[in-house]
């Protein structure tokens, strides 16, 4: 991993603060938190997606293992960011943070994580980028 995929992760965290206020403001009163939810995964993935592949060739994965690589390194970023920021900034209660992952519940926050690790991989190999 290099410090090019962190700030393409950084750009991540924007995304999906920004992504989590409008599911708050207006997917969950309009859809209610079931469907908010959801909608909020697919657009939090698609939005992902799109940055890597607008910013692989910049990260440069040189190889499959490096591109999987990136994604572990984005996944442990994001699961640290999710519950240390979510519980010592933002508040939040380890039971409502480990609720997202609760997929018998219907919570499907699991999909970003998966489309995070493997978005780096999608991505090279999509706009044939590894030398």
């Amino acid at each position: 991993m290099n410090l090019r995929s962190v700030v393409v992760w950084c750009i991540f965290v924007v995304l999906a603060i920004l992504n989590g206020a409008l599911r708050n403001t207006v997917l969950t009163p309009r859809l209610g938190e079931f469907r908010g939810h959801i909608t909020s995964t697919v657009i939090l993935c698609a939005a992902i997606l799109i940055v890597t592949r607008l910013t692989i060739g910049w990260i440069r994965p040189v190889n499959s293992s490096d591109a999987l690589l990136i994604g572990g390194g984005w996944v442990l970023m994001t699961v640290a960011f999710e519950f240390l920021a979510g519980h010592y900034v933002f508040r939040t209660a380890w039971t409502t943070l480990l609720a997202d992952y609760d997929l018998f519940a219907g919570r499907v926050w699991v999909l970003v994580l998966v489309t995070t690790a493997l978005a780096p991989l999608l991505m090279a190999r999509a706009r044939d980028t590894f030398t």
